[in-house]
């Protein structure tokens, strides 16, 4: 019987309960992958000001939808980017974000000659989000300006990874 569409309704589904669990043929591949990205400037360099923000981060919502993700929101500060988005399942963040990294950088090179010299860290940082707690992450980006008149970009991402629970040596957030 499989691949055949049994009728799940009704009264039969008590009777055939179990074989509508195993029988019913999954159509497409269905994912709710969200993600809150975080990346920085090669040595946190302050080059992104409000004239490059205002500019790059359309560019860089115009890269992941070319990569077939959603971006739902972006923000930051002169030397790091946050990025909430939701991502596909056939491909991984890694590639995901070597493709940002290396469209955007080139795209600044372009339209800001003055940065010649601009550039992102090798690293990011990628951690789940779950749907409920979706206002929390777009209000916590919307406050970056804000937030990193208290906090630096380091202490900022070692209290996100010690809430996530995620191992890290502190002497490499340096680099």
């Amino acid at each position: 019987m499989t691949g055949r569409t049994l009728d799940c309704s009704s009264n039969q589904r008590d009777v055939f309960s179990r074989r509508c669990k195993e029988e019913i043929d999954m159509p497409g591949t269905y994912s709710q992958l969200l993600l809150h990205i975080v990346f920085s400037t090669k040595g946190r360099t302050p080059w992104i000001t409000g004239e490059v923000a205002q500019r790059l981060y359309p560019y860089i919502g115009g890269i992941v939808r070319a990569e077939k993700g959603v971006l739902y929101d972006i923000g930051g500060v002169e030397d790091h980017v946050h990025l909430y988005l939701r991502w596909r399942p056939d491909e991984s963040v890694s590639d995901l974000m070597r493709t940002v990294k290396a469209r955007s950088s080139r795209w600044v090179h372009e339209e800001f000659p003055a940065l010649s010299a601009f550039a992102w860290q090798e690293g990011y940082a990628v951690f789940s989000v779950s749907k409920s707690q979706e206002g929390a992450v777009k209000a916590y980006i919307a406050g970056q300006a804000e937030h990193h008149t208290k906090e630096d970009f380091a202490s900022e991402l070692m209290r996100i990874l010690r809430a996530h629970g995620v191992d890290f040596d502190a002497q490499h957030l340096n680099e």
